[in-house]
C-alpha cells in the first residue's frame, strides 16, 4: 500500500504540468486524486491513465459556487478531503503601463483569490478528515520581483503571505499550510524560453514538473513539523550570483 491510501487530495490546475505530475505522483503513493481544472478533455484523459479512485471535476478556481460544488462531489464520492494542492495559476506578460485593469484583476483573481476561495471552502472537509495538508503553489516570483509580470509577482507574493496567515489559524486543527516556490520549470508558461534563459543559473538548465511534485509529496508525506514555510526550488537562482573562479581552477 501506497504512504496516501487513506488521502484524499484536490489537485487545481491538475490536467497538465506540474498539476498533472503531482497527480501522477499522489495517485502512485496510493491517494484518491481529484484532478480540478477548466481543461476539461486533457484532465479526462489524465484521471483515465491515473484510474483507480481518480476523478475529474471542471472547476474555474476563481468562482465561489465551483469550489463548493467541487468540494461536496469530492466529499459524496470519495470522503473528506485531507490534501489540497493549490496549484492553478496564470501569467499575462505586458509592463505595468500597458497592462489593462481587466488583466491584472485576471492574473491575481486566478493565483491568489483562487487559493484563498479553495482554502476557505476546503477548511471543513479537512476538520472532517481529522486534519491534513495544503500546498499552495507560489513562485520564486514569490519571493524575488520580475520586470513585465508585475500581477503574476504581486499574486504570488500574496500567496506566501496568505498561506503563512492560513498556516496560524489552521494548525489548531491538525492542517499544516505550506508553500512551494518553483523557478524556470518547463510546463507551457515557459514553452517560449530556450536553454540561454536558466543558463546564468548556478544549476544551468530547466526544472521538470516531476520534480516539483516530489517536493509536494515530502510536504504531504514527510515534512510533519513544518507549516508556514517556503520550500525553493530554482536551481540555485537565490543563492547568488555565479561564483568568481580563477580560469586554472
Amino acid at each position: 500500500m501506497g504512504r496516501l491510501s487513506e488521502r484524499v487530495a484536490i489537485v487545481t490546475g491538475g490536467a497538465r504540468g506540474i498539476g498533472a505530475a503531482v497527480a501522477r505522483l499522489l495517485a502512485a503513493e496510493g491517494a484518491a486524486v481529484v484532478v480540478a481544472d477548466v481543461l476539461e478533455a486533457e484532465g479526462a484523459r489524465l484521471v483515465a491513465e491515473l484510474g483507480g479512485r481518480s476523478r475529474f471535476v471542471p472547476l474555474d478556481v476563481t468562482g465561489e459556487d465551483g469550489w463548493e460544488r467541487a468540494v461536496a462531489e469530492t466529499e459524496r464520492e470519495l470522503g473528506p478531503v485531507s490534501v489540497l494542492v493549490n496549484n492553478a495559476g496564470v501569467v499575462e506578460w505586458a509592463p505595468m503601463e500597458e497592462q489593462s485593469l481587466e488583466s491584472f484583476r485576471r492574473v491575481i483573481d486566478v493565483n491568489l483569490q483562487g487559493p484563498w476561495l479553495g482554502m476557505r471552502a476546503v477548511a471543513p472537509s479537512l476538520r472532517r478528515a481529522g486534519g491534513g495538508v495544503i500546498v499552495n503553489m507560489s513562485s520564486l516570483a514569490g519571493l524575488i520581483g520580475y520586470a513585465g509580470v508585475g500581477a503574476y509577482v504581486a499574486g504570488k507574493w500574496g500567496l506566501r503571505g496568505l498561506t503563512k496567515a492560513a498556516a496560524l489559524e489552521l494548525a489548531p486543527d491538525g492542517v499544516r499550510v505550506c508553500s512551494v516556490h518553483p523557478g524556470a520549470v518547463r510546463t507551457v508558461m515557459t514553452a517560449g524560453f530556450d536553454d540561454s534563459f536558466v543558463s546564468g543559473q548556478p544549476l544551468p538548465r530547466f526544472g521538470e514538473p516531476e520534480e516539483v511534485a516530489r517536493m509536494v509529496l515530502f510536504l504531504v508525506t514527510d515534512a510533519t513539523f513544518s507549516t508556514g514555510s517556503e520550500f525553493v526550488l530554482d536551481g540555485g537562482v537565490l543563492a547568488g550570483p555565479p561564483a568568481l573562479l580563477s580560469s586554472d581552477r
